[in-house]
């Protein structure tokens, strides 16, 4: 009998666990581990507040009529630094066409607004950064896996996201979509 049960156990096991493998990636866009872009089903995005570095409320909604490109991340998070360069460069080569959100995930404990801001500094890095201190952003967009990055169209359709670090075609091909 107790072999039977242990067996049962083991079968319940492996069955729950490929259940929830399936719900992540059909939730997450698919598997994160090689960063795959995934189109989001066409529908309006949600409106969000963050903060820029003086404090002042800035919304999704603020930049309506530009496409636009929100990434979620932190300074200590290794993925998110790989790809801030590309995001610096894009930012900088389509300035006035395409509007970037960086949105830094301020927890005020592992990530504040300090040192988020000196980690930019020191980068150098000029694109726009703005801070979730509330985390209204993050729960609003679902963004528990970083980096995360949503392409937006200028008339605030959600066209695509990825999960997990990209790199610059990735981000080109995501720009594109949102352009055309």
């Amino acid at each position: 009998m107790k072999k039977k049960t242990l067996f049962m156990l083991l079968i319940g096991l492996v069955v729950l666990i490929g259940g929830a493998s399936i719900l992540y990636n059909t939730f997450a866009g698919g598997d994160s581990a090689d960063n795959a872009q995934s189109e989001v089903e066409k529908s309006l995005v949600p409106d969000f507040v963050v903060y820029d570095i003086d404090g002042k409320e800035v919304k999704l909604s603020d930049f309506k009529g530009k496409p636009v490109v929100v990434n979620f991340w932190a300074s200590w998070c290794g993925p998110c630094k790989s790809e801030m360069p590309d995001f610096d460069e894009k930012a900088k080569e389509l300035e006035g066409k395409v509007q970037f959100l960086m949105i830094n995930v301020t927890d005020g404990s592992q990530e504040t607004v300090e040192s988020a801001s000196q980690f930019i500094k020191g980068e150098g890095y000029t694109f726009p950064v703005f801070y979730d201190t509330a985390m209204n952003a993050s729960s609003t967009y679902g963004a528990t896996s970083l980096p995360m990055t949503f392409f937006i169209d200028a008339e605030g359709y959600g066209i695509a996201r990825a999960v997990g670090a990209i790199d610059s075609a990735t981000l080109q091909q995501g720009i594109d979509m949102i352009l055309e």
